[in-house]
């Protein structure tokens, strides 16, 4: 990967309001060209030893490798979690005028 290669990037929080202001603040910074938020999801996990259930929502950041790093940082100095989900997803199959769109939102001057 290089670091013009457009990612999606996922994090899952707590509730749609946190998720807005982080996904407001991505975008804002240039760190992405778009975030999704989707509707309520359940997760499963473990956290402590124990089995966990909770509703969250899931941020789909779409970004290039090249913000991933200032990107990651963002995320975890705003983030509420303690061990926030950050995982980057590179693009197999891509729509290229879509991918130029990603690049030229997430340009630095």
């Amino acid at each position: 990967m290089n670091n013009d290669t457009v990612i999606l990037v996922l994090s899952n929080l707590p509730d749609r309001e946190t998720a807005k202001k982080l996904a407001s603040h991505i975008v804002a910074e240039k760190l992405a060209a778009c975030v999704n938020i989707s509707a309520d999801i359940l997760s499963i996990y473990n956290w402590d030893g124990e089995q966990q259930a909770d509703t969250e929502v899931q941020l789909m950041i779409k970004t290039r490798q090249a913000c991933y790093a200032r990107l990651e940082a963002l995320i975890l100095a705003q983030h509420p979690y303690d061990l926030p989900e950050i995982i980057a997803i590179p693009l197999v199959a891509r729509l290229p005028a879509y991918l130029d769109w990603v690049r030229k939102e997430t340009e630095t001057p």
